[in-house]
């Protein structure tokens, strides 16, 4: 039962539960920031581990069966990555368009980037910069906008917990690592959703690639390089939705009014969480014509028709209304389905020029340079061709095997020894009676010639001969006569012994 303590609402001690989309979870969520700060209250949150669904409605669930399947095609893709980007990319965007599983996002988030390759090849230059001190001027700022992001996500909800803790650790990396560029609030955002899905050292070399390689400049002293973006979008608008565009035109609503925090954040202040995670799925593969797509969308939702125009007479209302989205264009099924306007990467790249000269000639050159804007992960990948070890999978989880002792080590290698030799060891082999008997060998009594076949001649040199013979065996008589009671067997292995006249073997 609820309670009122000093003016506030108060609720029976409990451990966070996850309300899923199926069923609520009663086991504590052990670990979270709520319960080891000692939050006394009882929450619900979401599969995202936002506390009562902070961030809009949920995505629909995929079929059990349908996600496993879809997990096993991104492990073969991911076990396989450069063959997969090269010879079959169209089959990669299409399954980040269709949504990466769950489970795999944090990973195939890290390849799509390239942050991946990145780590591999700065092995330990995270962990340097982050045991630095860092520039004080840029710590205090970090400290300030650290309770700021997602305060409803049960990774950030308390003040040192090991989610703010770890999105310090990587703003003040980076201001470390770019120091020319320092920090910038929009950047802490899109570390809080790198955080989300991967460790810290993970997250800063995701954070890098998105500064240096989807949105160059973007967070750059001056911020000119959003301010080009604003204008590209403009000119795109006028082809997409003339009506918007001429509306905006009239009141002279400049784009850096509106999209700043679009552009800059990649919507993950503005959408509802299922619909910034697959805008992000698509925005790592495809590149910055993602987040055009999408605001382009937004505009022509709000602003494309007449009857939409009549509501907003004016700037004040105009911007009220942008500010204002209403939900059902910013739902995941909508914007996935409305996001495919046709505005590719060379038509980005067009406007860019074309308002890059605009802006030499009535402000001059810009004061940073970014470096060139990397239009989706197989550019990247072509730019900076990885090595074979830099795309091996790591396991996440790694068993210590306790080394055995020199003893331990010895008496396996005599036990193996001993099987060897007791394996070479001949198997007695039961005696098989010889069918072929030879002359020499000894025959009972009982045993007679076989009579000659009837019918046959028997020439005379052949009789002469068989008399010799016979006369020859009666004057030599055997010397080891068999006893009547002997068997067989034991003859035949008499005759199998012999060495003397042994024709049969």
């Amino acid at each position: 039962m609820d309670k009122m303590e000093n003016g506030r609402r108060s609720v029976d001690t409990g451990s966070i539960r996850t309300l899923s989309s199926s069923h609520i979870d009663d086991e504590s969520s052990l670990g979270s920031d709520s319960e080891i700060n000692g939050f006394a209250s009882e929450r619900q949150t979401d599969k995202y581990g936002f506390i009562g669904g902070a961030l809009g409605a949920e995505a629909a669930d995929i079929p059990p069966a349908v996600l496993r399947q879809r997990e096993v095609k991104w492990l073969d893709m991911l076990s396989h990555w450069d063959k997969w980007m090269i010879k079959r990319f169209n089959k990669v965007r299409l399954r980040c368009q269709k949504g990466i599983p769950p489970a795999l996002r944090g990973r195939a988030w890290l390849y799509l980037s390239g942050g991946k390759v990145k780590r591999e090849q700065n092995q330990g230059k995270f962990q340097e910069l982050d045991s630095q001190p860092g520039d004080p001027k840029w710590l205090d700022v970090i400290e300030k906008d650290l309770h700021r992001q997602f305060p409803f996500h049960e990774m950030f909800v308390s003040r040192g917990g090991h989610g703010q803790k770890d999105l310090f650790r990587v703003l003040k990396a980076y201001t470390l690592y770019r120091p020319e560029e320092g920090y910038c609030q929009a950047q802490a955002p899109i570390a809080a959703v790198l955080l989300m899905h991967m460790p810290a050292e993970d997250a800063f070399w995701g954070l890098v690639q998105i500064c240096e390689k989807y949105l160059p400049g973007y967070y750059s002293p001056g911020l000119e390089a959003i301010q080009l973006d604003g204008e590209i979008l403009f000119a795109l608008l006028r082809r997409v939705s003339p009506p918007a565009f001429r509306h905006l035109e009239k009141h002279k609503i400049d784009p850096i009014l509106y999209m700043t925090e679009w552009f800059m954040c990649a919507f993950s202040r503005t959408l509802p969480w299922a619909s910034v995670l697959r805008v992000w799925d698509m925005f790592l593969c495809d590149g910055v014509k993602i987040i055009f797509r999408v605001g382009l969308v937004l505009l022509k939702c709000m602003l494309g028709t007449r009857e939409k125009l009549k509501a907003c007479q004016g700037q004040y209302e105009t911007m009220e209304l942008l500010r204002a989205i209403e939900p059902r264009y910013m739902q995941e099924g909508f914007l996935v389905r409305e996001v495919r306007v046709p505005v590719t990467a060379r038509d980005v790249e067009r406007e860019h020029h074309i308002q890059l000269k605009r802006w030499k000639k009535n402000r001059g050159e810009l004061n940073f340079k970014p470096p060139p804007r990397m239009h989706g992960a197989r550019i990247i990948m072509l730019a900076e061709p990885p090595r074979r070890q830099d795309l091996q999978q790591n396991p996440t989880i790694v068993l210590e095997v306790p080394q055995t002792t020199p003893q331990l080590q010895k008496g396996k290698e005599e036990k193996k020894s001993k099987k060897k030799k007791s394996m070479k060891k001949s198997q007695p082999t039961e005696e098989i009676p010889n069918p072929y008997p030879l002359l020499s060998d000894p025959q009972s009594s009982s045993t007679e010639p076989p009579a000659p076949p009837p019918g046959n001649s028997v020439t005379p040199e052949a009789a002469a001969q068989t008399e010799t013979d016979s006369a020859g065996e009666q004057k030599t008589p055997p010397t080891d006569l068999p006893s009547a009671k002997e068997s067989t067997l034991q003859r035949s292995t008499q005759s199998l012994s012999s060495t003397e006249q042994d024709t049969y073997l």
